[in-house]
């Protein structure tokens, strides 16, 4: 009878302790999923499996596949938005440079989530409120970075948002080729540093006179 009670009391502490921490177990456990296997074993038995609890929570917790998969791309863009967050470098240009470098280092780390984000490698709806919302912040705080670089008169950008967009997609499709092992030169960092160089000339304030 002891040993029953304690069994159960066992049981009941670890399953308290999944009720707070289970869906971050979950998120861990698709990432590692995902890196091991691919977009394609990205699968509610396969992360239910490396997570070690039954198929069953990851529907209660996280509304199955569609929730599991939201649930990842959105911390996803909030890792991404972490990345790209303003840092300390004293000079705002430099600030702005080193914010795609670790743009890019983001998505060398994680290739099958950066792809989910991206290119819909994994089927999902992209029109949710909360993937928007998630997304949306990323991107923000890349227009932050400028607006610190404009501001502090490192970079001329009378449009903020505009002149974010344009840095994006010029290192998304570097990095997206890169990705891809379509690079054409035998050093892409070499490559990718160089265009953020050229990115930051051209917004460049030029000096008066």
């Amino acid at each position: 009878m002891s040993c029953m009670n304690e069994t159960q009391a066992v049981e009941g502490r670890r399953a308290r302790t999944r009720s707070v921490d289970v869906e971050r177990e979950l998120l861990a456990a698709a990432e590692t999923v995902l890196a091991r296997e691919g977009p394609s074993g990205l699968t509610v038995r396969a992360v239910a499996t490396e997570a070690g609890i039954s198929p069953m929570g990851v529907y209660n917790h996280l509304k199955g596949k569609d929730g599991l998969i939201e649930a990842l791309l959105t911390r996803g863009f909030d890792r991404l938005r972490a990345a790209v967050e303003p840092g300390s470098e004293p000079d705002m240009l430099d600030r702005l440079g080193s914010a795609q470098l670790r743009y890019r280092e983001f998505a060398l780390a994680n290739p099958y989530l950066y792809a989910m984000m991206f290119e819909n490698a994994v089927p999902h709806k992209r029109s949710s409120p909360a993937f928007s919302e998630h997304a949306a912040a990323a991107f923000a705080a890349l227009v932050h970075n400028i607006e610190l670089a404009s501001a502090a008169g490192s970079i001329t950008a009378p449009d903020p948002r505009s002149a974010a967009q344009q840095i994006w997609s010029a290192v998304h499709g570097a990095i997206t080729l890169e990705l891809k092992g379509l690079m054409q030169v035998p050093d892409p960092e070499t490559a990718f540093r160089a265009l953020v160089a050229t990115l930051l000339r051209g917004l460049a304030q030029t000096p008066a006179g």
